[in-house]
């Protein structure tokens, strides 16, 4: 079997190529939007099972950041993020083609979720890129930087998401949660036949641990076989490349 644990964070292609930028530059707002709140809600539900999602407050993107489109009523909050929430070095950080379903429980809702809603702000207030970096930077300096509450974690089971161009689609179901400063090695992430993944990149020092689960957030059985550690591997692990991924501000 192939190592599973080079895996990276699905929502960004964080083993991307050094070098200009598939996507220089922000598209018409427009590319970025659903053509209809009905369809985002559905979108932004299908990131968690409906038991869950069902009850959760949804988020929908609107023209001055996220807006509730409706109230939850058991804590969860799923949304459907875009391609800025990842390094501002990606090479996807403008792909207006990126849907990623996300489902956070309350803990992660607190205090992961806060910081996409912000960069969503900056962005849909035209702020570029080098402005963007400065404001996280300024906000880590001042003691404001990401700070996942203990048991936070973001459901991302959708089958209908676009998570990056690598994959042209959704991925793997999967749960993420999110640790401070904790090794990928703590938890056995990132190892030969390990079913974790880790992304201690991104976010640093936040990291987010990634478990695939067996199905889709309809039910659908996702058949890996054994081929699921092979598979993943071709798409996302690039040992020369890893060295290389930068560190998402």
């Amino acid at each position: 079997m192939k190592v599973f644990g080079m895996i990276v964070f699905c929502m960004a292609t964080t083993l991307a190529d050094a070098g200009a930028a598939v996507y220089p530059g922000m598209a018409p707002i427009r590319q970025y939007e659903t053509a209809s709140r009905t369809e985002e809600i559905a979108l932004a539900r299908s990131a968690a099972p409906a038991a869950i999602s069902g009850h959760a407050q949804i988020l929908s993107l609107g023209k001055q950041g996220y807006e509730t489109a409706v109230a939850g009523q058991n804590g969860f909050v799923c949304l459907v993020a875009r391609s800025w929430d990842q390094g501002f070095d990606n090479r996807e950080f403008w792909n207006p083609k990126i849907r990623a379903p996300e489902c956070f429980n309350a803990a992660g809702a607190r205090s992961v979720l806060p910081h996409y809603l912000e960069r969503t702000r900056w962005v849909l207030a035209g702020h570029s890129v080098a402005r963007m970096r400065a404001l996280a930077t300024a906000a880590r300096a001042a003691g404001r930087g990401m700070k996942p509450q203990p048991g936070s974690i973001c459901y991302m089971m959708s089958r209908r998401g676009y998570l990056n161009d690598t994959v042209a689609g959704p991925w793997y179901p999967h749960v993420m949660t999110f640790a401070l400063g904790v090794e990928p090695g703590a938890w056995g992430a990132n190892l030969t036949d390990s079913p974790v993944a880790a992304d201690d990149t991104n976010y640093k020092p936040v990291t987010i641990f990634m478990v695939v689960v067996p199905a889709w957030s309809d039910g659908t059985v996702k058949r890996y076989g054994s081929g699921l550690l092979a598979a993943a591997a071709d798409v996302h692990h690039r040992p020369t490349r890893r060295r290389r991924a930068r560190t998402r501000a």
